[in-house]
């Protein structure tokens, strides 16, 4: 690429993180369906037609932030996994996955459309919903690999995956909305008593507890 075409494409990438700043910042405020590209357009200073030239739809916005989001969880899971010692990628990634979220907690609000939205089924069209999805297995593959490097069949290994992520947003949940501290209940701990038994449960070939 020429320097004036590496100077037009640096300017580009420029504009396109301004403009997923911006959305992420009515996201919060709007959440997905008060959103709109012409409020995303102002936040970010620049004309609707000037967003539409990067950004087809809101929902093209968000799908790009929630990707991002996934992308983050998924290198973090995947080194935390080949950090641990053999035998403990199950409970390392496990953990990992908690800790992203229980860290992040607007990454979260992303992640399940709670952005002033609530608890419902929302979607970004067929193709995006089935990209995001890819993305999501992959950071939890490491869980998946885990389990089945102690000795779980396939299928153990896929429930006890489901079930981690299960227990992860419930956990998760209670925690950002301070209902925790309600029951006098500390959420990492819990969280690590559950990947604990599952991967006692796991090594010995039990059927996995679900959440």
């Amino acid at each position: 690429m020429s320097t004036e075409g590496k100077r037009r494409q640096s300017i580009a990438d420029m504009k396109r993180a301004l403009i997923l700043e911006a959305a992420q910042r009515v996201f919060e405020r709007d959440g997905l369906d008060g959103a709109s590209l012409r409020a995303i357009a102002a936040e970010a200073g620049y004309t609707p037609a000037a967003l539409y030239f990067h950004f087809d739809s809101k929902e093209a916005l968000y799908a790009d932030l929630l990707g991002q989001s996934l992308s983050t969880l998924a290198d973090m899971v995947e080194e935390s996994s080949r950090s641990a010692p053999g035998g403990m990628r199950f409970t390392a990634s496990a953990l990992a996955f908690f800790d992203f979220y229980a860290n992040r907690p607007r990454e979260l609000d992303l992640g399940f459309y709670l952005f002033r939205g609530g608890m419902r089924r929302q979607g970004l069209g067929r193709d995006r919903d089935r990209a995001l999805n890819t993305a999501l297995e992959r950071a939890l593959a490491p869980v998946e690999t885990g389990a089945r490097e102690v000795g779980a069949s396939p299928e153990a290994a896929r429930a006890a995956t489901a079930s981690v992520f299960g227990h992860a947003v419930g956990l998760l949940m209670m925690q950002h909305t301070g209902r925790a501290r309600v029951f006098g209940l500390a959420s990492r701990a819990l969280m690590q008593d559950f990947v604990a038994l599952q991967f006692k449960e796991l090594s010995r070939g039990a059927p996995v507890s679900q959440p």
